[in-house]
């Protein structure tokens, strides 16, 4: 879709790299965001904002909200005050961490950097913890269907809204667990990525997105994360809406049926935001429903 941030729909890349801020000064704001729009090559990298930063500007995006935190017992589900995230592609390391530092100096002004994760392909398509992840990810128009705005008011047909969360995994749990207990965990065997007849707490289950109704699709492009001995994964997924992501994580929760959902065994999100994604006009974000145009 010509009007969505071309990031959003491309392929995969094999690096990339998440960066977050905060408002330090919302006078600067407007300024912040025009010159990303005038800086940011948006056929490669791609860019969210806040809620506070649509309440700055005293305007509203319809359907942006923060990420609600939820809880089940000792597993929590948090929320993280970032007001804004870039997300970097590419295939060199080094530049990414370059360009990382530039975009930091252009956000100065109104914003400090609150966190800078890198991440990585692993093995084509697998989450660290050695099974595939993205199986099942919507395609062509259904990945449009699933991930873009389509309406006919300017400057929001074409957006997109973001659930951006970084998981961290327990690598003792997972090496501990043997291959029956982790398949059973997933609802996948890790040899064929099969499904089979998991118990109803297998992660599969609680989440399979067909099951919900309406069914709960969104588009996924969530790659593995390492910093010292740590890792996990930035779980990444774009929506016309966030209904569908939080109708999964609800039911990963147990809301529905008290099932916790078995995944939880070993890894947990240590973060969590919303952003809206602006659509594009002109080869460059349209900040149109910001009054920035």
């Amino acid at each position: 879709m010509e009007l969505a941030q071309p990031a959003i729909l491309a392929e995969e890349t094999s690096l990339a790299r998440y960066i977050t801020f905060a408002i330090t000064d919302a006078e600067n704001i407007p300024s912040v965001l025009q010159k990303l729009a005038d800086t940011v090559d948006i056929t490669k990298h791609a860019i969210g904002i806040g809620q506070n930063v649509i309440q700055s500007l005293d305007t509203e995006i319809p359907g942006l909200r923060y990420m609600p935190a939820l809880a089940a017992g000792e597993i929590e589900v948090p929320t993280t005050a970032d007001d804004l995230w870039i997300w970097l592609r590419g295939d060199d390391r080094g530049k990414l961490f370059h360009l990382s530092l530039a975009l930091e100096e252009i956000c100065h002004p109104a914003f400090e950097l609150t966190s800078a994760i890198d991440s990585f392909q692993y093995d084509k398509n697998r989450d660290l913890s050695g099974y595939e992840d993205g199986t099942e990810n919507p395609e062509g128009d259904d990945a449009v269907n699933a991930a873009i705005v389509k309406n006919d008011i300017d400057g929001l047909n074409g957006s997109s809204f973001v659930a951006v969360q970084q998981w961290i995994h327990d690598f003792e749990i997972l090496d501990e667990m043997s291959t029956e207990e982790k398949d059973d965990a997933i609802g996948r065997h890790i040899s064929n990525n099969e499904e089979y007849d998991a118990p109803k707490s297998a992660h599969v289950k609680r989440s399979a997105q067909e099951d919900f109704e309406p069914e709960a699709f969104m588009l996924r492009r969530s790659m593995p994360w390492a910093v010292g001995m740590d890792g996990g994964l930035m779980f990444v997924a774009f929506g016309h809406s966030f209904d569908a992501f939080e109708a999964i994580m609800e039911r990963m929760m147990g809301e529905d049926d008290g099932i916790l959902d078995a995944i939880f065994k070993f890894t947990v999100p240590i973060t969590g935001a919303y952003f809206w994604c602006p659509p594009v006009k002109g080869g460059k974000l349209d900040l149109t429903a910001l009054n920035l145009g």
